[in-house]
Parts: structure tokens; sequence; C-alpha cells
């Protein structure tokens, strides 16, 4: 569906007497050099993106694209447009887990259509802060990407915040005197830090020829904007791959300790059955009653053999328990 479309002149939107889903009356609307029309979309059906696509002409292979979704990140140039393919991030701290959406983006001299694909990073507030700033919208369809880029990019930089806390939490359960088991949560935050790598990475270097100038149809006098939309890009994906190492690290450590758990529970094991043999032990030689046993016919025998019972255990136990075996 349509969520929003319009005209803007000198970083001005202009009221346009049509439907918002009347493309042509909107391109026409958009007479002026440095006029553009940007519409916005959620989840379109391939009939309204085909109604789009013939308005503003758009390549087929891109509009396939943004009907099917589950793009990669990238950044193609068609015959006169376009066409940028971006990872939406949000998280849901109660599963710890990392959803993902889409935003596709077709842009030209003179427009800019946003097809948006899951409930993540709306554009409506980026449009509306957009609005607010003549200077900056005056750039035209470079102003657009740039606000749709830098709305993207701070939902990565929250996810990765939000990871953080997590592993924080995982480190301190892991070197924790309790008994955890934290090897789940290890491989379920490893998983959404692949999610979040795999929107982040392949986005570095679009950003980057955005920085320098070097993509038709993006103005040049924009690459300040994107220089600092490539910077908290790069420093989510240093960040990422300090808590997949620290991750990694938490489960060695995790590993090791559940070694030395393991090593400590065989020690009392064994101590706890070197105090029950060594009784037995005596209590079967003296079960035997053979007839030359001369403690058969001892008045103490008897209470002897409950004597050296006890005191061993107890020898034993003591011994175990300087040692820290118990």
């Amino acid at each position: 569906m349509i969520v929003d479309s319009a005209v803007y002149r000198h970083g001005v939107r202009l009221p346009v007497d049509c439907y918002p889903h009347d493309y042509a009356a909107l391109r026409e609307a958009a007479s002026r050099d440095h006029d553009f029309v940007w519409v916005g979309l959620y989840e379109p059906s391939h009939i309204e993106l085909s109604e789009i696509a013939q308005a503003f002409e758009l390549h087929p292979l891109a509009v396939e694209d943004a009907v099917v979704a589950h793009q990669r990140p990238k950044l193609e140039k068609y015959d006169n447009s376009l066409f940028l393919v971006l990872k939406t991030l949000w998280y849901v701290d109660e599963d710890d887990a990392v959803e993902t959406g889409e935003i596709n983006v077709f842009i030209g001299p003179d427009f800019v259509i946003t097809v948006r694909h899951g409930r993540g990073s709306a554009l409506s507030d980026a449009r509306h802060a957009l609005e607010q700033k003549q200077s900056v919208l005056d750039h035209g369809p470079s102003a657009v990407v740039y606000a749709v880029c830098d709305a993207v990019v701070d939902g990565y930089t929250a996810v990765v915040a939000e990871l953080q806390v997590d592993v924080d939490e995982v480190e301190s359960s892991v070197f924790s005197e309790q008994r955890t088991n934290d090897g789940n949560r290890i491989y379920i935050l490893k998983r959404e830090l692949s999610e979040v790598r795999r929107a982040v990475l392949p986005l570095r270097e679009p950003m980057r020829r955005f920085a320098t100038g070097s993509v038709d149809l993006i103005e040049a006098e924009a690459g300040p904007f994107f220089r600092d939309v490539s910077d908290h890009l790069s420093q989510a994906a240093d960040e990422i791959d300090t808590l997949d190492s620290l991750l990694s690290t938490a489960f060695d450590a995790h590993l090791a300790r559940i070694a030395v758990q393991q090593n400590d529970d065989m020690r009392k094991i064994s101590a706890g059955a070197a105090l029950v043999v060594v009784p037995t032990l005596i209590a079967g030689i003296y079960g035997m009653n053979f007839t030359h046993m001369p403690e058969l016919d001892w008045t103490f025998g008897y209470p002897f053999a409950l004597l050296l019972m006890i005191g061993t255990a107890g020898g034993l136990w003591v011994l175990f328990k300087k040692s820290g075996w118990f």
C-alpha cells in the first residue's frame, strides 16, 4: 500500500491536487529543475509496483527484486536509475532475537521510491524530520537516500547496543559461582550476530561510494552526510566483531568451567566411594567366619571391628577434607 507520496521543490513539500496513487500527475507536477517526487510504499503487491514501474520507467529486474524482497544489501545501476537494497533490523529482547526487514530504494533524477518490507524502520519519522530541514532536503533525491540510510544504520546501532547488554549478561553468568548452562544462549547470540553482520557488511561498499561522490544521481555535495553514515556503519561492524570474539571466549571459558566442575564431581564421588569401600573391606574380612580366626572368639572383636571401620572412615574424611576433595 502507499504510505505517503509528495512533490518537493527547493526542500519544501508542494500541495498537489491529485490522488496519492496518481503517479503520472505527481511526476508532471515535478516540472522544474531540482523538483522531485518521493513515493513511500509498504509491502506493495506486484500490480501496484507494476504501475509505479510504468510511470517512473523502472527496470523490470529491480522491480522483481523489490516485490520478492529477501535480497542481499546491494547497489545496482540501471539505465537511468539506481536500485539500493537495505536490510532493516530490530531487537526482540524476550527472545534474544534479531528480526529483519528490508527497504528497497529506487533513485532517479526526479524521483525516489521507497518500498518497505517488515515492521521495522518505519520511514514516516525520517520523512517528517527531513521536511523540517529545508537546506538538506534541497539536495533532492540524494537527501532522501541519506535520510533512509541514516535511519537504517541508527537501527543497527540500537540492535548492537542491545546485543552488548546480552553479551555482558552471558559473561557474568559464565564466570559466576553458580552452575549455569550458557551454551544454548551463547549459540543463539552468535547466530543473531551473524544476522546483523549479513545486514551491515555488504552495505559498507555502497556507503563508501556515496561518500566519495562516485555514484551517478547522488550529488557530490552530499558526501559529508554519507561519510557520517559510513562511519557509524564501520563502528557497528567493529562492535559486531568484538562481540563475536567475546562470545567465542565466553564459550571456551564455559567449556573449561564444565570440565573443572566435572573433575570436582569425580573427586567427590571417588572420596565418597572410598569412605564406603574401606569399611566394607573390613566387614568383608570379619564376615568370612573361618575356624582359625582368633577374633571370632574374642570378646571385644565386634566392637573392635566397628571402631576400626569408623576410625578408617573418619581418617579418610579428614584427609579428603584437607586436600579439598570435600
